[in-house]
């Protein structure tokens, strides 16, 4: 008849010893060089029942963790088991890929920001602002984002992603072990052992998911060319640190120690993640109270969307009291990326209304201070649904006291019932406006002035007409406000180009008393064509290396021009040829046939000298 099975409770107290100081590594070869939980699984649950019989023993005679943790074998069994936990943890820690487990992150997240997947980088002519003190200000538009999804074989919220860290069969294992270390008053060490470990675990992880160990101050000497990268790099780690290895390390410590002693499971897990966690917010923190610049605006955006988006998955793996401390920090880092885009956006503000530069640009064209400022604004517009629940207050420096000449005024009541960021955008282009304005006034060409009025807010128009959302923002009302300007600037152009050219064509001062017919003046006629060519050449000698970059804009004007020009003189040719070609060489008075006259229209604005106008045609 076959014996029955050895349990703790028929399992010779003697021969339970024997079989843990059998496994006392300090006193065997053997039992240093091989570890029980590896062999066969008699072979464990012998050791493990011969652990219990020791501990039901000591405890039928004392309750005291003390009495357990000076008896001999207790202390030889705990050794051992602490020694079988930590080769556990060890042969099955796996760091997350970070290739594989970023891509399907994202995948899975359907992004709540406003943020574009794809921003398109500003062109390098237009990519800056000065401040007051002329310093340079330069940013990179560039932002990606990509998509993922991770399969949880546990459970999943709308975005925690769950994977299993060590098979199942070693958690048994573990939780066997802890149950007996914990029992016998071997929390600390347990604790100790397993938060060493798995803290390896995930800092290899963060490893190889890009993860630098940089203090606040290491983030802030960096050059933002550098951070701009590692912005993208944490965004991408923070969605798999958060959803999916610090989640599943809760999970691995609920199912090893949970129901074994009162929040021994979020003990191990602050053990493990609490200084990985730090340290990877530390990376957000620094950005967030780093020197502002408009360059930062958009990456400390996607930041603060990231961040904003991994609050309730935060809120759900750091749940405990223990935990409060990285929860605050969170909340803490995002109030401070919000300040941060506020403050940013008003001091861009005040950049674009003190940018000092006073050199004209050449030919009137379009100011890069115009681009740039044009070029930001639209890109703030990809981030309208973040930044309306950021800015609460409109324009700080759009609410001076009128008169103030440093400063432009702006109506607020005009566009009332607008979204803040709305406001800020067209307070933005008020300044722009207003900034264009005095840099107008150091040309010495009253013409060129109001050309370069006229393609500067032009080019405005064009940039809120291109973007659906800034047009949408900026509203009609004010578009046709900008689109009145640029046209007043071209009527102004022209008025204060052709009036005198046209003044040279009239009538008046042509005749003698007497009748049409003969009383014309012919020495009046021959300077009134004299002053006529001389003035249309410096005119064209002028305007064709003006510029116009706005082809069909230049168009318009050479058409209207044209329009006024060649009927005029076309009819004061008709009347007053003759006079001319009848004397002696009309030739020197009249230069210009009327075809003539629209050829050099159409060389005005190009950018190009006369002499290569000539060069062309003549090849």
């Amino acid at each position: 008849m076959d014996s029955p099975p050895m349990t703790p409770e028929n399992l010779p107290l003697s021969e339970a010893e024997k079989i843990i100081l059998r496994w006392d590594s300090t006193a065997s070869e053997e039992a240093r060089e091989k570890m029980i939980f590896d062999g066969d699984r008699h072979e464990v649950d012998l050791y493990l029942q011969a652990v219990d019989q020791i501990q039901r023993s000591i405890s039928s005679t004392s309750i005291s963790d003390d009495t357990n943790k000076v008896n001999p074998a207790v202390q030889i069994a705990m050794a051992r088991l602490e020694d079988e936990f930590r080769n556990i943890l060890i042969s099955h820690t796996i760091p997350i890929e970070a290739d594989s487990l970023t891509e399907q992150d994202l995948e899975q997240q359907p992004s709540s920001s406003s943020s574009p997947i794809h921003r398109e980088a500003i062109d390098d002519e237009s990519n800056y602002v000065h401040d007051e003190g002329n310093k340079l200000f330069r940013f990179n538009s560039e932002g990606t984002c990509s998509n993922v999804s991770v399969n949880s074989s546990y459970r999943s919220t709308s975005s925690i992603r769950e994977i299993d860290l060590i098979p199942s069969e070693a958690v048994y294992d573990l939780r066997c072990i802890a149950e007996r270390m914990i029992s016998s008053g071997y929390l600390r060490e347990c604790i100790q052992v397993y938060g060493s470990v798995r803290k390896s675990a995930v800092d290899l992880s963060f490893r190889k998911l890009g993860i630098e160990k940089l203090s606040i101050g290491d983030v802030q000497r960096l050059e933002w060319e550098q951070l701009e990268t590692k912005i993208r790099r944490w965004i991408r780690a923070a969605k798999v640190c958060v959803r999916t290895l610090f989640a599943s390390e809760k999970r691995l410590c609920e199912q090893i120690f949970d129901g074994i002693g009162t929040c021994i499971d979020d003990a191990c897990f602050m053990e493990t993640v609490k200084g990985p966690a730090i340290q990877l917010f530390n990376f957000a923190e620094a950005i967030s109270i780093s020197r502002r610049s408009p360059e930062k605006l958009f990456k400390i955006l996607d930041l603060h969307d990231a961040l904003m988006n991994l609050m309730p998955d935060i809120d759900f793996v750091f749940d405990s009291k223990s935990s409060d401390s990285i929860r605050v920090q969170a909340a803490e880092i995002l109030s401070r990326l919000a300040e941060a885009a506020r403050g940013i956006l008003s001091e861009f503000e005040n950049a674009v209304l003190r940018e000092p530069s006073k050199v004209p640009v050449p030919g009137g064209t379009i100011h890069p201070l115009t681009r740039y400022v044009m070029n930001y604004i639209s890109l703030i517009s990809d981030y309208k649904v973040t930044l309306n629940e950021l800015i609460v207050s409109k324009p700080s420096t759009g609410s001076r006291c009128s008169g103030d000449p440093s400063t432009p005024d702006m109506d607020f009541e005009e566009i009332e019932g607008q979204t803040p960021l709305a406001i800020h955008l067209i307070w933005i282009i008020v300044i722009l406006q207003f900034n264009l304005d005095g840099k107008c006034k150091h040309y010495k060409d009253a013409s060129l002035s109001h050309l370069f009025i006229m393609n500067n807010v032009h080019y405005i128009v064009q940039k809120v007409r291109g973007s659906s959302e800034l047009r949408e923002m900026i509203g009609d009302d004010y578009l046709r406000k900008l689109t009145g300007k640029f046209r007043q600037a071209a009527t102004s152009y022209q008025r204060a180009t052709w009036v005198g050219v046209l003044h040279c064509l009239r009538d008046e001062g042509l005749h003698v008393s007497g009748g049409f017919s003969s009383g014309v003046s012919k020495s009046a006629l021959r300077e009134r064509f004299k002053a006529f060519n001389a003035m249309f050449e410096e005119v064209h000698r002028t305007q064709c290396v003006w510029l116009i970059p706005d082809s069909q804009l230049r168009e318009e004007l050479r058409i209207s021009i044209s329009e006024k020009l060649i009927p005029a003189y076309r009819s004061f040719l008709g009347r007053f040829r003759s006079h001319i070609e009848s004397g002696r060489h009309p030739e020197n008075y009249i230069k210009y046939s009327v075809e003539d006259l629209e050829d050099d229209v159409l060389d005005f604005f190009e950018g190009i000298p006369v002499s290569l106008h000539l060069k062309r045609r003549s090849n």
